[in-house]
């Protein structure tokens, strides 16, 4: 019987970086240790997920078991302007550092291991770094990235954006959530100051390599029976919003030839999106909608839907997503309705540097002086990695995910798997925090 999937249980498999019996023991412990005292922080009790939105209590709760994390660790614990946290082992002024870690924040009932798992395991690594007595020659640190999901203001990797300069002040402080309240009005009630924000050039300049780890949000892993891959890319992807307005009007008493009904619309090209999304070898979602009147028995007025696109290269995500608008405005126009396509949000594909993808593959190959033995893969999900990567130099490393389920409270990882990835990213820091 499988264990609760927040939890991570034992499970036997082969491939991938194998931790010895010792070093197993004490990354396991200290992994088990700061799991059991993350996991009940912003879950909600009835669907089992978690709602670990930015600048919230919950939010609040996990910023306070980060930096006691460091505390505990004699780690000298800093909040950037943008409301990251850091936990510093060495100068920071010395630059050249290397730098791990995640975040902790969460979508919508979403699963334990996106985020956290990053951030835990490089709490995790570090205590097994200091059991190998390792002595570095280079600053380490490890952060955890403010509002990484945007699910509270709709726009994903706020925190590591602001630092990289993708996002201006003026845009941050444009920022909603659902009941209207600005980012700025949210860093205040959180007690943090929002008149700080902007980007952070001098932090960034001190950082020569960074390595996230992440849950894998797919089956790669899990199809190839490794424990631990490092990724190449990230796909290029993007969010639209498609408003449909069409006419409010009786749903009981207008005829059908009368209508003007944004809802047919907008079902039409929901279908779209997956042909769409099919015939490129990519995909496109539609997960978010907002209806006006919004009421059983009236005809809709607007209809606003939000598509999430992903491929594998920049063409091909152009072309779907150019077959989806054209599908769209040939329905809207079938049905009398008036449409707007906005593009909020884009990122381009991210190709991790690689001299540093390589020399993690070098760390961690079984036999260092022959053929690498690590799988090496892209994913479609989004990263504070990606958007560091044109400022900085960095890598992930991927946990092997069974069910390639993710954003969901099924989201899942065995204990063997990410006491593997701990010891893979231990190896990591060791290999480039020494040189």
């Amino acid at each position: 019987m499988r264990a609760d999937a927040s939890s991570p249980s034992t499970g036997a498999a082969a491939g991938g970086p194998q931790p010895g019996a010792a070093g197993r023991h004490r990354a396991a412990d200290s992994f088990h240790e700061m799991w059991r005292e993350l996991k009940p922080m912003g879950r909600h009790p009835e669907s089992g997920g978690y709602r670990r939105f930015a600048w919230t209590g919950a939010d609040a709760e996990c910023r306070a078991w980060f930096k006691a994390q460091a505390e505990a660790r004699g780690l000298a614990y800093e909040l950037d302007r943008n409301g990251n946290q850091w936990a510093w082992l060495g100068d920071p002024a010395a630059g050249d550092a290397v730098v791990t870690g995640s975040h902790l924040d969460s979508v919508p009932d979403g699963g334990a291991f996106d985020g956290p798992l990053g951030v835990v395991s490089s709490f995790a690594a570090l205590d097994e770094l200091r059991d190998r007595n390792v002595e570095f020659t280079r600053p380490l640190a490890i952060v955890n990235f403010g509002d990484e999901e945007g699910a509270r203001f709709g726009l994903a990797c706020v925190g590591s954006r602001l630092a990289a300069g993708q996002l201006t002040v003026e845009q941050a402080h444009r920022l909603t959530d659902a009941d209207g309240v600005t980012l700025p009005q949210a860093m205040e009630r959180a007690g943090y100051d929002p008149d700080t924000i902007g980007p952070d050039p001098e932090r960034l300049a001190r950082i020569g390599a960074f390595v996230e780890l992440h849950v894998e949000q797919g089956r790669a892993l899990d199809l190839s029976g490794d424990r631990v891959g490092i990724a190449s890319a990230i796909w290029p992807h993007g969010r639209w919003r498609f408003d449909f307005r069409g006419e409010a009007n009786h749903a009981g008493t207008t005829r059908l030839v009368d209508r003007r009904d944004p809802m047919l619309s907008y079902a039409e090209t929901v279908l779209a999106a997956r042909r769409e999304a099919q015939l490129a070898g990519a995909v496109a979602t539609f997960g978010k909608i907002a209806v006006e009147p919004n009421g059983v028995n009236a005809i809709p007025s607007l209809v606003r839907g939000w598509l999430d696109s992903r491929a594998a290269d920049q063409a091909t995500l152009d072309t779907v997503v150019t077959g989806i608008e054209k599908a769209a405005r040939e329905y809207a126009e079938a049905h009398g309705v008036d449409l707007d396509v906005v593009r909020e949000s884009f990122t381009p594909v991210v190709e991790f540097e690689h001299a540093l993808r390589d020399e993690l593959a070098r760390i961690l190959g079984k036999d260092k002086d022959a053929e690498l033995t690590v799988p090496v893969l892209g994913t479609g999900a989004g990263h504070d990695a990606g958007i560091l990567s044109g400022t900085v130099p960095t890598a992930m490393l991927f946990v092997r995910n069974p069910t390639g389920v993710s954003h969901s409270p099924a989201e899942y990882a065995a204990e063997d798997d990410c006491v593997a990835g701990v010891t893979a990213l231990a190896d990591v820091l060791e290999g480039l925090a020494r040189r």
